[in-house]
């Protein structure tokens, strides 16, 4: 199943019981956008799955600002929309992705087979002329069976082992001025992972918030194409790496993600830290 759906395969697909649509918007500077925006309008039966609420757990001292959910939680509100290993998941965001993909690789985590991000934001959607609702959808609960894909995450011991054996390629999803250690709003230090690479998520979309074509992504990530060693994608809290993870995905390249990121690796005061570039 392609990780990537266009919109006119979505607007073909409304109505296809095999499909579940889920709204994953949300604004980081203002947490309650999101599902206020959905309210108001969304792709017609689509669901909404809140970044905070839905897709991550309590903050706690160490771990991250967006740690995973909790596994039989948010495995409930799979079942609550009607997910489970029958149904087609098709996630989509307006802020280019790094939400919906941070549900498709929750999803992927927990083995599901079938989970695509739509290609492009919701206000393309829109311009398109496409349907969209105010109502909410019925409910058909149904029963999910999560197979863990374990294979598919590093956490801060992992990496810390990584570094010291060399066989990792730790690559840095944030904004350039952020992994520099020139600016960081959100985290108690700035700069990076000692010998982490940096590839800001953002450079993988267009200007219409859609992927990049697969030669583009390729060349975007050349040097990691030439690597024998398996890269490890962390960014701030984990979200947006995760649309980093999709975009390696997008030119077969298997990456495996550090969901505390960043903001786990600086909540550790002995943690070292490098800044500039590497």
């Amino acid at each position: 199943m392609n990780n990537l759906i266009s919109k006119d395969y979505l607007n073909k697909h409304l109505n296809d019981e095999a499909v579940v649509i889920i709204d994953c918007r949300f604004n980081l500077a203002e947490p309650e956008q999101g599902e206020k925006d959905y309210q108001q309008d969304h792709i017609p039966g689509a669901f909404y799955l809140d970044l905070e609420k839905d897709l991550s757990s309590e903050v706690r001292a160490h771990g991250g600002r967006h740690p995973l959910p909790n596994r039989e939680t948010f495995i409930k509100k799979l079942e609550e929309i009607g997910v489970n290993e029958t149904k087609h998941v098709i996630a989509y965001d307006d802020q280019d992705g790094p939400f919906a993909a941070r549900l498709w690789w929750l999803l992927k985590y927990l083995g599901h087979p079938k989970v695509s991000v739509l290609n492009g934001n919701y206000s393309g959607w829109k311009a398109l002329g496409y349907a969209t609702s105010k109502e909410l959808p019925e409910i058909d609960k149904t029963d999910f069976k999560a197979v863990i894909q374990s294979e598919m995450i590093t956490d801060i011991d992992q990496v810390k082992e990584m570094m010291v054996k060399e066989s990792y390629k730790l690559v840095d999803a944030r904004a350039p001025e952020r992994y520099s250690g020139e600016a960081e709003p959100m985290d108690k230090k700035a700069g990076h992972i000692p010998g982490a690479e940096n590839y800001f998520w953002k450079e993988t979309r267009t200007d219409y918030g859609e992927m990049k074509s697969t030669n583009e992504l390729k060349e975007y990530f050349s040097s990691l194409d030439d690597s024998n060693t398996q890269p490890v994608v962390y960014c701030g809290s984990g979200v947006t790496a995760s649309a980093t993870v999709l975009a390696l995905d997008n030119i077969g390249v298997n990456a495996k993600l550090y969901p505390g990121s960043w903001s786990d690796w600086a909540s550790y005061d002995d943690n070292e830290v490098a800044t500039g570039v590497e």
